[in-house]
């Protein structure tokens, strides 16, 4: 598994990568709304200009994706192919992440599926759930 920036030529397979895996473990436990939301925020050319885009490759194949904005302080996007969870991949991604980032504090707002999954990489919840737009998420941060 190597792990390598993406660059602005690799986020149509990138996209498609976030695509499947929200589709799959995501969307269960949104709205249609809030389905509806995320597919049509992510493709936004004004968002994905703002992210720092990192993948997990197997060979030459794209399995996982993370995405930061401010500075790299704030969590866009986490996702990995879910024949690959479990194997470290996602946090191979984020201690990547974190070796770039400037800031002392990492926040994201996380999905209900993937709160287990950051508290284990160490994050600890800022808020109770919200609802925006059909999307549910949970405020956390994460400090160096």
């Amino acid at each position: 598994i190597s792990i390598k920036e993406i660059d602005r030529r690799g986020m149509t397979e990138a996209l498609t990568l976030v695509y499947k895996v929200f589709d799959e473990y995501e969307a269960p436990d949104y709205t249609q709304e809030g389905v509806d939301d995320f597919h049509k925020s992510i493709c936004a050319p004004e968002y994905l200009s703002q992210l720092y885009v990192l993948g997990a490759f197997d060979g030459e194949k794209l399995i996982g994706v993370i995405a930061a904005r401010n500075q790299l302080s704030h969590i866009a996007l986490f996702f990995v192919d879910g024949e690959y969870h479990r194997q470290g991949i996602g946090k191979d991604l984020f201690l990547r992440l974190l070796e770039a980032c400037p800031s002392d504090i990492i926040t994201v707002n996380s999905s209900p599926y993937a709160v287990p999954v950051y508290h284990k990489l160490g994050f600890c919840d800022t808020n109770s759930e919200q609802v925006v737009k059909g999307i549910r998420f949970t405020p956390m941060e994460f400090r160096k």
